[in-house]
């Protein structure tokens, strides 16, 4: 029995490592081969590109930043406070003088664009402006605040929220004692 295990142990080891020395052999001409493929995927990811230009299309009232024109407007929504991803938390139309106030903003798309925000009293003055450059690729949120330690007067506001320059969206909301 002992001089039967030997030759077939011998046997599998031999078989073990011709295996293995082939299966180096075989993976580096198969290196070159999966080179082939990736360049005629890049080459068609441009045509998947393409066809996810429709948000560029649906900003057809928008066609004189091109630039910019992959990144498009999805909502706002105000409140007053915003978790880690910019998101409100406590939504709302009437604040508290002393409350602070968000803007927050959903785009889509890809690119680079300006997302500005202005904020004005019920008499038109404007309260605060801002703006910020977004560098996006894909969904992302962004939050605008206004606060006023001692606090806002009563009355109607309104914040609106333009990309590029252009508007895309106003809110109304109030601040009552």
């Amino acid at each position: 029995m002992k001089t039967t295990r030997q030759p077939l142990m011998m046997a599998a080891m031999l078989a073990a490592v011709l295996a293995l020395s082939a299966c180096g052999k075989s993976g580096e001409p198969a290196s070159p081969v999966p080179s082939t493929p990736p360049p005629s995927a890049t080459a068609m990811a441009p045509p998947m590109t393409a066809p996810t230009s429709p948000p560029a299309s649906s900003t057809a009232g928008a066609p004189a930043s091109s630039a910019s024109a992959a990144v498009s407007f999805s909502s706002v929504e105000i409140g007053s406070s915003v978790d880690a991803n910019n998101k409100i938390l406590a939504s709302g139309a009437s604040f508290a003088p002393k409350d602070s106030v968000y803007a927050s903003v959903e785009t889509m798309g890809t690119g680079h664009a300006t997302l500005a925000a202005k904020w004005t009293y019920q008499d038109g003055q404007t309260v605060h402006e801002d703006s910020k450059a977004l560098d996006t690729m894909g969904p992302q949120t962004t939050a605008f605040m206004i606060s006023k330690p001692g606090g806002f007067p009563a009355g109607d506001y309104k914040v609106e929220i333009s990309l590029d320059g252009k508007p895309v969206a106003s809110k109304d909301f109030s601040v009552k004692k």
